[in-house]
């Protein structure tokens, strides 16, 4: 089997009052990139302070956080999330910029789902729809092949991933494709709470093997996630390692009663890993597996 990529996570829509070990500030992302890096994560996620902020605003607010780790770790695979606004442009147009400052991967999110949780009456109350549009996964392989950027595929639901095929099967997928498989689990990761009201498939085996039906034959690398749980305790890590697969950990997903920090939850991994007989990937092993275009 090849070598595991872990992709690290590192805050997402985490606040620092749920869990005071999330990163916020570029100095504070730098250091950890660097130290997860150092962990044994190949890939480092994360998101800015603001979501509405687009464009080059954006992208500069990135690179004060990748600027240091790409002067110390030029192999460093980095990406960022997409921001809010009233089209495609405003929404994922400051991946222009972060590929030009050398950033090697983008968000490619293939399909629309209701984000949100539970009421009082444990029904389905508030919530955010995010929607990409067939329209809009178009406009985005077009993005991610002019800058030759790698795409980092989230699947939230099992339509997203019939659609990435499709793209697959027609050869206009985009170079370097990641599938994260992202399980719903027992936390909301929007606000923390545990909440039966969640997106896609449940974090089991059952529902592992429904993915990998869809992705026989297709030869695309793919990870697992437990979105709002802990990819470890699912045991979603452990059979992704076992079945030729990677993970994807840290607090972005992570979702329970403890505060972790992304080291340990790495750690982790690494251990699964080592008593797998599998090696853990570096960025440069990740960059040639993924075949990343730059």
């Amino acid at each position: 089997m090849p070598p595991l990529i872990i992709e690290a996570a590192l805050n997402g829509a985490t606040p620092k009052a749920r869990n005071p070990n999330v990163p916020v500030s570029p100095e504070e992302i730098t250091a950890q990139a660097l130290a997860a890096m150092e962990a044994g994560a190949a890939i480092v996620h994360t998101h800015i302070e603001r979501m509405d902020m687009t464009g080059d605003a954006a992208a500069d607010r990135y690179m004060e956080g990748y600027g240091p780790v790409l002067e110390q770790r030029p192999d460093a695979i980095l990406w960022g999330t997409v921001a809010t606004g009233p089209d495609v442009e405003a929404r994922f147009g400051h991946y222009r910029g972060l590929a030009r400052a050398g950033v090697r991967m983008g968000a490619f999110d293939p399909g629309s789902v209701n984000l949100g949780t539970h009421g009082p009456d444990g029904l389905p109350g508030a919530s955010v729809l995010y929607a990409t549009t067939y329209r809009d996964i178009a406009w985005l392989a077009d993005l991610h092949d002019q800058e030759k950027l790698a795409p980092a595929i989230a699947i939230y639901e099992p339509g997203w991933l019939r659609t990435t095929l499709a793209y697959h099967r027609a050869g206009k997928l985009p170079a370097g494709a990641f599938v994260k498989l992202y399980f719903g689990g027992r936390y909301n990761f929007l606000d923390g709470k545990r909440s039966d009201v969640t997106f896609g498939l449940p974090p089991s085996e059952k529902a592992l093997d429904a993915y990998l039906e869809l992705l026989e034959g297709a030869d695309l690398p793919w990870a697992v996630a437990a979105i709002g749980d802990c990819v470890v305790e699912t045991g979603l890590a452990k059979l992704a390692i076992e079945r030729g697969g990677h993970v994807r950990v840290g607090l972005e997903d992570w979702g329970g009663e403890r505060q972790p920090n992304n080291l340990d939850l790495i750690a982790q991994v690494v251990d699964l890993a080592n008593a797998a007989g599998r090696p853990i990937a570096t960025p440069a092993q990740a960059a040639a597996l993924l075949k990343l275009p730059r």
